[in-house]
């Protein structure tokens, strides 16, 4: 497998470049805008500028249209700017005129989650999954493309196969994509082969968008040292914990968070990564109540493991972090039985959308986690019942 590249030491500033258009309001793009700037902070970059233009659709040529573009470049010069990163994706074509204009390196959306992920796998299986959504992703985009990068090397979206494995033809990377496969397939039937000894077990699997809080709460429950940080995608590898509530015995995992716009490419990767999700008895769905468009990240779950074709699953919703809704939303001079009102109106709205199959908590602060488990606990064992009811001892 092509060995990764290590980011220069120097960091990278960047510009980040949306367009208003079709049905993506000037309010949803800078929302979009933020989080690409939160992608680019955690791949190691700095957001110096953002540039927006309302266009009717992307120019084919550019992506951009001419006058924003000599303002794009004009900037890029006088500043001294390394990266310019666009929300959406690029076509080869967009790509390469981008750069052959800016004279930096240009990257998307798609690209720069790549990066991101590239910097992240731990595991033999993490790495070979992106290894081969990189390759698919630069597959069309071969042609010329390492005349301009041999002066660019390290750095963001320069992790991952190196030049001698993908510079001579589309048949060595096509044959190279084979054998990364072939070496998944071999890693997914080990997985498998684990899986099917924990067939004893009922199975929890944490989903929900990145940055949500997954990891926290899965330290809180099995209560063991699992990774956290406040970056997105934090967690790349499916971790698994053998928790007990009471005297019952369960399965957690926490995978993967998911996000708007992610690369196609990387989804088909992880499909076997998420087989952990596909194959639990019950989701625990998390949720970030404090972000302002939660709704939306909800969305996206859903969304997404409706592509997976994860069919319907006992789900239990978490509103997470909320500590940080109410320091956010609430002012400080607000009674307290004000606060309490709404934040019922809220807990009322949600169980009826949910079929009362939702729980409010913050996982950092500890408040509401022993309703959690005893819910947890509920499920589970009644999942037990129906599966292995001479199993009555775990009761």
């Amino acid at each position: 497998m092509a060995e990764l590249i290590e980011t220069a030491s120097k960091q990278e500033t960047a510009i980040l470049v949306g367009l208003i258009y079709k049905d993506q309001t000037e309010e949803r793009l800078d929302e979009y805008m933020n989080e690409l700037a939160f992608l680019a902070e955690t791949a190691g970059a700095q957001v110096v500028k953002h540039f927006k233009q309302k266009l009717p659709h992307p120019k084919k040529r550019t992506f951009v249209g001419v006058g924003k573009l000599e303002e794009i470049a004009t900037y890029v010069e006088e500043k001294e700017i390394d990266l310019v990163i666009f929300d959406d994706d690029l076509s080869p074509t967009q790509q390469q005129n981008l750069e052959e204009e800016l004279k930096v390196k240009v990257v998307d959306r798609s690209l720069l989650i790549l990066d991101i992920f590239a910097s992240r796998a731990q595991t033999a299986q993490a790495r070979t999954q992106v290894e081969v959504a990189q390759l698919k992703y630069l597959l069309p985009r071969l042609k010329g493309m390492w005349t301009h990068l041999e002066r660019q090397r390290g750095g963001i979206a320069m992790r991952g196969p190196g030049e001698k494995e993908i510079e001579t033809d589309r048949r060595i990377v096509k044959d190279t994509i084979s054998r990364l496969r072939k070496k998944l397939e071999t890693i997914d039937k080990q997985n498998q082969t684990q899986r099917k000894t924990r067939g004893q077990y009922i199975r929890v699997a944490m989903v929900g968008y990145t940055n949500v809080g997954k990891s926290t709460l899965m330290r809180l429950l099995s209560k063991t040292d699992v990774f956290v940080e406040d970056k997105l995608f934090a967690t790349l590898d499916t971790t698994v914990r053998k928790i007990v509530l009471g005297r019952t015995p369960l399965l957690l995992s926490d995978t993967v968070g998911f996000i708007r716009k992610l690369p196609h490419h990387l989804v088909e990767s992880f499909k076997s990564t998420l087989d952990e999700v596909r194959e639990a008895d019950i989701l625990l769905h998390v949720v970030d109540m404090a972000h302002p468009q939660f709704e939306d990240h909800i969305n996206v779950v859903n969304k997404t493991l409706k592509d997976l074709k994860i069919g319907e699953k006992n789900t239990l919703t978490i509103f997470n972090k909320l500590d940080l809704y109410r320091e956010r939303y609430f002012d400080k001079y607000l009674e307290n039985e004000v606060k309490d009102e709404i934040l019922e109106d809220l807990k009322t709205t949600w169980q009826e959308r949910t079929e009362n199959k939702c729980l409010f908590i913050s996982a950092t602060k500890k408040e509401g986690i022993e309703e959690l488990r005893e819910r947890l606990l509920a499920e589970v064992q009644g999942m037990y019942k129906i599966r292995f009811p001479y199993k009555s001892n775990f009761f």
